[in-house]
C-alpha cells in the first residue's frame, strides 16, 4: 500500500491554471493587510474583519482541497476525450489522406483514401504499387509541400506531399530511438481535380485562333488549264479547303480570288496539327486537267489574349511561310515558331517583275549611300563568294567603293580570292577583314548580306548593328532567326543559287554593266557549286544567268581548273563515300575525315553529293569535325526535304541542299542525334 502510494502520481495546477489559484490566494492576504489596518484604528473592528477574513481563508483552502482532483480529472477526461475525436475526424476526414515512410512505404490511410484505392487499414506496400506516378523523385526533402499529377480510375489526383518531422516527438518518448535521417513521416493529401482539369482544358480549346490561307501559285495553276474548265479548278479547290475548315469546327471566308481568312478555336488547330494539316496534300490532289498543281500556304497565330494580336502574329506567319517557298504550314506562339508540310519544291515563276523592282531598289539604295560592304555567310564558299564579287560590281557601277568581308580563306574560294587580288591595290583592296569591316561601317554604310538571312550565321555580325541600311540577299528559307530591320529583303528559295539571284539582279541594274572574266568566271562557279553542275534545282532562269555570265566572258574550262582538288582532299572524299552507312534503306549516312584536308567541311558536301548517285538512297548526310564542329551536309534529289530535317537540328538551307551545326558533341553522338531525328519524323509522317 506505501509502495502504491509513492508510485501514485500528482497532479499540479501550472500554466494558466496555476496563475488563477495564486490569486484566489492573494485576495485573502490582501484582507489580512486591510484586518491589521482596522486594528490600529479599532480593537473591536478589528476582530471582527479578522475573523472574517479567516473565514474567507480557510473557504479558499477548503475548496481547493476539495475541488482540485476533480478539475484536474476532468481535465485529463477533456484531453482523452478531444484526442479521440481528433483521430475519428482525421480518420473520417472528407479528403483522402495517408501517411508513409521515407522510403515510400504506406503506413496509414484514412477511410476515404482506403475507399479510393480499395485496400485493407493493414495495407502496408510502397505507395508507387498504388500510384505509379508517385516515386521517390517526387519525395520533398525538406518541409515545403511538394505536389505531382495522378490519374486513377478515370480521375485526376493532385497529391500534395509534406514531409513531418518526428524528432521533437519521438525526443520525449524513452521507449523509442531512432536514426535522425528517418525522424520523418511523409503526409499525402489526394484533391480530386478532374472537374478543373477538364475546364482548364475546355477554357485552353476554346481560345481564339485566327490564321491566313494563300494560294501560292494561283495564276499558274489557272493559266495551265482550259478556260472552260479554270471555274471548275476554283470551285473545286475551294470546296475542299472550305470543308476541311468547316469539318475541324472553324470558320473560313474568302478575302480575294487567292486569299482566305480562317477563325477558329484552340481545339480545331490540335485536330489540324494531329493530322498534320493534311489540306495541304489534299489541293494538291486537284487535277483537272492542270499541268500545274495548285499549292497553299497557311499563317496561324496562336495563345495572344485577342484576336487583333492573333491576326498580327498570322500576317508575320504567313509572310515566313511564303518566303520559306510556300506549301506549308506556319504556327506562330509568341516567339516559338512550327513548320508544316514544306516537301515540295517551289515552282520556278517565268515573270522576273520582281527581280526587277529589288534590282531598281538596290541601286537607289547603293546611291544614298558612301560605301557598300558585302559579307556572305561563316565559312564562305564560292556561291557566296561569287555573290558578293556581283553585289561590288553594281556599287563600283556607281562609283561607289565597295569591299568583301572575308574570315579564314579555305581551299574552296583560295583560286578566286587570289585571281581577284591580284589586280587591287592598296588604296582599292577588294577584301576586308573583320577589324577593318568594323572600322568602315558607319550610319552611311550600306551593308548587303548574301547567301544567308540568319544573323547568326553572317560573317561578322557586329556589323549588321553598327549600319541603318541593310540589304538581304538570299535563296535560302527563312528560318525563325532572321535578320531584322531590313531596308531591302529579297528572299527568293526558288532561285539555285545566290549567284544565280545576283546575275538576273545585274541584268535589270543597267543595261551597260559589264563583267570582268575573273568576275564571270566566280559567279558561274557559285552556279555550278549549288545546282552539282546543273543538274539539281535549275530551271530556265538558271540557264539564262548562265548564258548572261558566259556573253560576259565567263569560261567553263578556267572554272574546272579552279575546282581541282589535291590527293588527300580526294582520297578524303573518297573514304566517305566508302564507309557510308544506309539507315533505314534510303539514308546514306557518313563521316568525312578532317585530318590532312583544309577545308573538310567543302569535302563532306561534295562526298554527301556523290552519295547520291547510289540506287535507292533518298538523302544523303555527311558528317565533317572541324573547328570543334560538327558539321552535317545533308543532300537529296527530290523524294526528302532535307531543309527540315536539318532545322530540326537547328540548321537550315533548301529542300535539295542544307546543313547544320552542332557543339559540344561528338562525332558518334551527332550521328545518334540525326538517327533519332530521321526515326522520330517518319514516324510523324513529316518526311
Amino acid at each position: 500500500m506505501k509502495d502504491g502510494m509513492k508510485n501514485k502520481v500528482h497532479l499540479k495546477y501550472s500554466g494558466k491554471l496555476m496563475r488563477h489559484w495564486y490569486w484566489c490566494v492573494l485576495l485573502p492576504l490582501l484582507l489580512l493587510g486591510l484586518t491589521a489596518a482596522v486594528l490600529y484604528v479599532n480593537t473591536l473592528a478589528g476582530c471582527i474583519v479578522g475573523c472574517f477574513t479567516a473565514a474567507v481563508l480557510l473557504t479558499v483552502l477548503l475548496l481547493d482541497l476539495y475541488y482540485r482532483p476533480r478539475v484536474l480529472g476532468e481535465l485529463v477526461e477533456f484531453a482523452h476525450e478531444y484526442g479521440s475525436i481528433e483521430k475519428e475526424i482525421l480518420k473520417e476526414f472528407l479528403i483522402p489522406y495517408g501517411i508513409m515512410q521515407p522510403d515510400g512505404r504506406v503506413l496509414w490511410m484514412n477511410d476515404m483514401l482506403l475507399e479510393l484505392t480499395g485496400k485493407h487499414k493493414d495495407y502496408r506496400k510502397n505507395i508507387s504499387s498504388l500510384f505509379p506516378q508517385i516515386n521517390a523523385a517526387h519525395f520533398p526533402l525538406s518541409e515545403e509541400e511538394s505536389s505531382v499529377e495522378v490519374d486513377y480510375n478515370d480521375r485526376k489526383y493532385r497529391v500534395g506531399l509534406k514531409r513531418i518531422a518526428m524528432e521533437n516527438m519521438i525526443g520525449k518518448l524513452s521507449v523509442v530511438e531512432s536514426a535522425a535521417d528517418e525522424c520523418c513521416i511523409i503526409a499525402m493529401y489526394f484533391f480530386d481535380v478532374t472537374e478543373l482539369t477538364a475546364l482548364k482544358l475546355e477554357n485552353f480549346e476554346q481560345r481564339p485562333v485566327v490564321g491566313l490561307l494563300y494560294m501560292d501559285n494561283y495564276d499558274e495553276a489557272v493559266e495551265s488549264v482550259e478556260e472552260m474548265r479554270r471555274s471548275m479548278l476554283e470551285a473545286l479547290t475551294d470546296r475542299r479547303i472550305t470543308k476541311y475548315v468547316s469539318s475541324m469546327g472553324g470558320l473560313i471566308k474568302k478575302l480575294e480570288k487567292d486569299k482566305y481568312l480562317l477563325v477558329m478555336n484552340q481545339k480545331g488547330i490540335g485536330m489540324m496539327e494531329e493530322d498534320r494539316f493534311s489540306i495541304l496534300e489534299d489541293v494538291k490532289m486537284v487535277n483537272i486537267g492542270n499541268a500545274i498543281r495548285m499549292t497553299i500556304s497557311i499563317g496561324i497565330g496562336i495563345n495572344n489574349p485577342d484576336y487583333a494580336q492573333n491576326y498580327e502574329a498570322a500576317r508575320g506567319a504567313i509572310e515566313m511561310a511564303l518566303a520559306r517557298g510556300g506549301d506549308q504550314v506556319v504556327v506562330k506562339d509568341h516567339d516559338r515558331i512550327t513548320f508544316f508540310g514544306g516537301k515540295t519544291q517551289r515552282d520556278e515563276r517565268n515573270t522576273r517583275v520582281r527581280a526587277r523592282v529589288k534590282a531598281q531598289a538596290l541601286r537607289e539604295l547603293i546611291n544614298t549611300r558612301e560605301r557598300v560592304i558585302v559579307m556572305g555567310h561563316k565559312i564562305t564558299d564560292i556561291d557566296s563568294l561569287g555573290a558578293s564579287i556581283g553585289v561590288c560590281r553594281a556599287a563600283q557601277v556607281e562609283g561607289k567603293p565597295a569591299h568583301i568581308v572575308l574570315g579564314d580563306i579555305n581551299s574552296g574560294i583560295r583560286p578566286w580570292v587570289t585571281s581577284l587580288q591580284s589586280g587591287e591595290n592598296q588604296d582599292d583592296r577588294l577584301f576586308l577583314t573583320h577589324e577593318q569591316a568594323i572600322e568602315m561601317t558607319n550610319y552611311n554604310t550600306a551593308v548587303v548580306v548574301v547567301d544567308t538571312n540568319r544573323p547568326s550565321m553572317v560573317e561578322c555580325e557586329e556589323l549588321l548593328y553598327l549600319t541603318r541600311t541593310i540589304v538581304v540577299l538570299d535563296h535560302h528559307r527563312q528560318a525563325t532567326d532572321q535578320i531584322e530591320n531590313a531596308a531591302l529583303s529579297y528572299i527568293e528559295p526558288s532561285a539555285s543559287s545566290a549567284c544565280e539571284m545576283i546575275a538576273e539582279i545585274l541584268q535589270y541594274y543597267d543595261e551597260g554593266i559589264r563583267l570582268k572574266p575573273t568576275e564571270a568566271d566566280a559567279i558561274y562557279a557559285g552556279m555550278i557549286v549549288d545546282t552539282n553542275n546543273f543538274m539539281a534545282k535549275t530551271g530556265m532562269r538558271t540557264f539564262e544567268a548562265a548564258a548572261f555570265l558566259r556573253r560576259n566572258g565567263a569560261d567553263m574550262t578556267r572554272v574546272r581548273k579552279a575546282f581541282r582538288n589535291d590527293m588527300d582532299t580526294y582520297k578524303a572524299r573518297a573514304e566517305a563515300v566508302r564507309h557510308a552507312e544506309a539507315f533505314m534503306g534510303c539514308y546514306a549516312i557518313s563521316v568525312c575525315p578532317s585530318e590532312k584536308v583544309e577545308s573538310p567541311t567543302v569535302v563532306g558536301a561534295q562526298a554527301a553529293n556523290e552519295l547520291l548517285n547510289i540506287i535507292g538512297v533518298k538523302a544523303s548526310f555527311v558528317l565533317t569535325e572541324f573547328n570543334q564542329k560538327i558539321y552535317i551536309s545533308a543532300r537529296a534529289i527530290d523524294e526528302v526535304n532535307v531543309q527540315i530535317i536539318m532545322e530540326r537540328l537547328g540548321g537550315g538551307g533548301h529542300m535539295n541542299i542544307a546543313g547544320a551545326q552542332l557543339d559540344g558533341v561528338s562525332i558518334d553522338e551527332a550521328r545518334i542525334r540525326l538517327k533519332e531525328v530521321l526515326t522520330q519524323m517518319t514516324k510523324e509522317g513529316a518526311i
